[in-house]
């Protein structure tokens, strides 16, 4: 028998499901972030499970890496692109759980690429470094802004070296 498994993650503990072949829930339940208990409340399903869905989450570094190094096979879910159910009241973290190992096992989910674990911290300074320049270049474009607003005439180039 076939099982997908989904975690819908938050700060500090998350919800995991594992469901069957024909979408009922087999196991489900709210768990600390603490990868020693996820990996022994997947521990009875470990032959059976496909792979397990992960939402890519601010924090998911710790958890893909976790279960892929246990040997289990991760899909890091593209958030954005997945569609929740129309007309739906209410959805919890239960419920969104169930939808994306529903979505797995139709092979209908949205993934993104899991970059390699040694390359991330030169990606993540890189992204760092980008958003500092853009808040850079957004205050310095805002103080020249209100300057022309006040004056009536831009920053001349020996004030604009003042900035640089």
């Amino acid at each position: 028998m076939k099982l997908y498994g989904a975690v819908d993650l938050h700060g500090n503990n998350s919800v995991l499901v594992v469901m069957d072949e024909q979408d009922r829930v087999v196991y489900e339940r709210r768990l600390p972030n603490e990868l020693p208990m996820i990996l022994s409340e997947l521990a009875p399903y470990r032959k059976n499970v496909e792979a397990i869905a992960v939402e890519s989450t601010y924090n998911w570094y710790w958890l893909v890496d976790g279960l892929m190094e246990a040997g289990y096979s991760v899909k890091l879910v593209n958030t954005t692109a997945v569609k929740t159910y129309a007309g739906l009241k209410y959805t919890g973290d239960e419920q969104d759980a169930r939808h994306l190992a529903h979505l797995m096992r139709l092979g209908l989910l949205p993934t993104g690429y899991i970059y390699p674990k040694k390359e991330r911290g030169v990606r993540d300074l890189l992204r760092k470094r980008a958003q500092l320049v853009q808040c850079r270049t957004a205050q310095i474009l805002s103080i020249e802004n209100l300057v022309s607003r006040n004056r009536g005439s831009g920053i001349s180039a020996r004030e604009d070296r003042a900035f640089a």
